[in-house]
């Protein structure tokens, strides 16, 4: 697969998906702790949101960073908009922002989880799983 064709898959990516955060690992199985707040932070709004590992191949990254403007990993897409990483989504998160742009209630227990593993008790809405057919 060329970088252009990466870059075109996520440009669509995140045109085609309210919400759509890249991340190292996945909601279930975050594989840095900044991934595991952001996702959690989605989880914890119970809001449907479109995840996609940039590990497999570094060309994701290095496409996506070139894309967004924006050098590290996780990020955050609402509306198209690059929202921003994890100390902006925690922050947003923690003052409501975040609940109220994506038109959520915020919980009242303020712990933020990972998503439950396959076969788990799965959270409200939750996220959608992205197949990463970059890596192909």
């Amino acid at each position: 697969m060329e970088d252009t064709d990466i870059r075109e898959f996520l440009d669509q990516a995140i045109k085609e998906n309210e919400v759509m955060l890249f991340m190292k690992g996945t909601p279930e199985q975050p594989a840095c702790g900044f991934s595991l707040r952001t996702s959690g932070a989605l989880n914890a709004l119970g809001v449907r949101y479109a995840a996609l590992d940039v590990l497999p191949d570094p060309r994701i990254r290095q496409e996506l960073s070139g894309l967004s403007g924006w050098p590290t990993i996780p990020q955050l897409f609402i509306g198209g908009e690059l929202v921003g990483g994890c100390d902006i989504v925690m922050e947003m998160y923690e003052k409501g922002e975040l609940a109220e742009r994506l038109g959520a209630d915020m919980p009242e227990d303020e712990d933020i989880e990972p998503a439950p593993a396959p076969g788990e008790m799965p959270v409200s809405n939750g996220p959608i799983p992205l197949e990463n057919k970059l890596n192909r």
